[in-house]
Formats: structure tokens, sequence, C-alpha cells
């Protein structure tokens, strides 16, 4: 394979981007900061839910991989070729070997700590020593991988209040990864729900390369009562599922919610009022876990 490496200012990375992915035939396009490591860096990211404050960096790094020399070369020579590309420049075309390039892809993905004893363990790596209790889930379509704060929490509570719960839902599953970690601690009739069908597919594909057994599906597939409901979504569709979320709590059910910035958590208790009485029970990097259970009002 070959890699094009292209310098690209702010306004010019979308156009790029779409023009090598979408015309030229790149097997994939990234962006960088193309100051990264240097006095001039720049972040650039938003809230969950919000547009970012910018659209790209001041000047951006294009990383296109082609599948041989020709190919990147005629996707260089007709990129440059276009009136509204001046100011793109080609810092280098280069050969990156295939097994390479599935090292360094995988070698942004380490196992993740849950708790000393509870990993989150990409395939291709080995079981850390310390871990007792693994989930093996590799970077996919569907959310979750367990490398995001909102995940970690909610694993932790699992790990920490682990119970044979008779029946749990996981609303908004993503990668079925709550779900699995409810499986591993005990957790027996498991329904995992997402209004994305990639993300049920995958959600199956998980629990099968985990040996548990759970039903997912769409959202109607949810039952009526559960011992447990964990969804880790945002906090807007949070406030507008209250009364789904709480119409499944069987009496006294806990109720975990994730996806929530600290600034966010009255809202989120003021929605759910009619219904239990919500607490913060966890914090990370500015997200928060909050959890009650069924009956227990303010």
């Amino acid at each position: 394979m070959h890699e094009l490496v292209l310098r690209v200012g702010e306004s010019l990375v979308d156009p790029v981007s779409d023009a090598l992915g979408d015309e030229l035939g790149a097997l994939s396009v990234s962006v960088e900061d193309a100051d990264a490591g240097s006095d001039v860096e720049q972040a650039l990211f938003g809230e969950p839910g919000m547009p970012a404050p910018r659209g790209a960096w001041q000047q951006s790094t294009v990383r296109a991989l082609f599948p041989d020399e020709m190919a990147a070369t005629e996707a260089a020579t007709l990129l440059l070729s276009q009136d509204w590309a001046v100011g793109v420049h080609v810092n280098a075309l280069q050969v990156v070997p295939d097994e390479d390039w599935v090292r360094v892809t995988q070698a942004q993905f380490a196992p993740v700590p849950v708790t000393p004893k509870f990993w989150i363990v990409p395939s291709w790596h080995a079981v850390p020593a310390a871990a007792e209790r693994v989930i093996r889930l590799d970077p996919g379509l569907a959310f979750g991988t367990g490398t995001h704060p909102t995940t970690r929490m909610c694993l932790r509570w699992i790990a920490t209040q682990a119970r044979a719960w008779p029946r749990v839902l996981d609303y908004g599953c993503g990668s079925g990864i709550l779900a699995i970690g409810a499986a591993l601690h005990g957790a027996r009739e498991i329904d995992a729900v997402d209004i994305d069908a990639a993300a049920v597919e995958a959600t199956r594909a998980n629990a099968l390369a985990n040996g548990v057994t759970l039903r997912a599906g769409l959202p109607d597939v949810a039952a009526s009562a559960y011992d447990l409901v964990l969804a880790n979504i945002l906090a807007q569709p949070l406030k507008l599922l209250a009364p789904l979320l709480a119409g499944h709590l069987a009496d006294g059910a806990p109720l975990v919610l994730a996806g929530i910035l600290e600034r966010q958590a009255d809202e989120i208790r003021a929605a759910y009022a009619p219904w239990c009485d919500l607490s913060v029970s966890d914090s990370e990097d500015g997200w928060i876990l909050m959890t009650g259970r069924a009956g227990s009002r303010a």
C-alpha cells in the first residue's frame, strides 16, 4: 500500500477529504493537526451533541491510503490540477506495508482497566495478569469500546454492585459492552436494544465472542419490568426517554444513567423526579454517572 500525505488549509479539509474518498479511490482518509506537538497545537472538540467550535485545524495533515503507487500518484495529480485546490501541498508519497498499517491501527487500542480485576481487552492483546474478568472487544461501527469515561463508569458500577440480577435492560446498547459486563457479573436474562441496526448486529457478535447469552434487538423487543436498567446515551435523549426508561423499572430496581456532563445533573434529576430520586454516584473527566431506584422519590 501507499500513503499520500498532504498539508491542507482549514477551508479545504472537507473538499480534499471528500475528493480523495469519494472520487479518487482512497481506501481511507484521516485528518490530524499539522502542528501537533508544537507550541501552536490547537484543541479541536465540542461538547457531546453540539457542533465543534471550528470545522478543522488552521493547517491539517491529510493522509490517504491507496492500494499502490500508481493510484496514489494519479490521485495527487488529479487533485492538484483542480483550480480550487490551490494551497494543497504534497508532503510525502510513501510505502506503507500492510502489516505495519494494521499494527499502527491496533496500537491505538490497548487494554483498558475498569477495576484492578476487570478489564476490556482487544482480541489481539494478551490478557493482563491481574485480570480476573475480561470483555474481549475490538473497535467497530458501534459506540462503546471502554475508552470513554461514561462507559467505564457504568462498568465500574456493574462490577462493584454485582449480583444475579434476574432481568436486565441495556437501552442504547451500542457495542453491547454494558450488557456483556452485566452478564459476566451474574445477570441472567438480558435484553440489549438500540435504534441502530448496526449496533444490534455488533452486540450479537460481541456477545458471541465473549460467550454470553443475551437478546439483542430494536427497542420494541424490550419487555415491561426489569431488575436493572442501564442507559449510556446523552443528556437530551435521556430526558426525553425518562417516562419510557422509568416505565421499564420493576419496583425498587436500580436505574443507571450515563452520558451526562456535570453541569447537566440538575436537569436530568428533574426529568426523572416523578419516578425516582437520582444522585451522582461517580464522576470522571467532567462526566457523571447518575443512579436511583424505582419508587424512591425526593
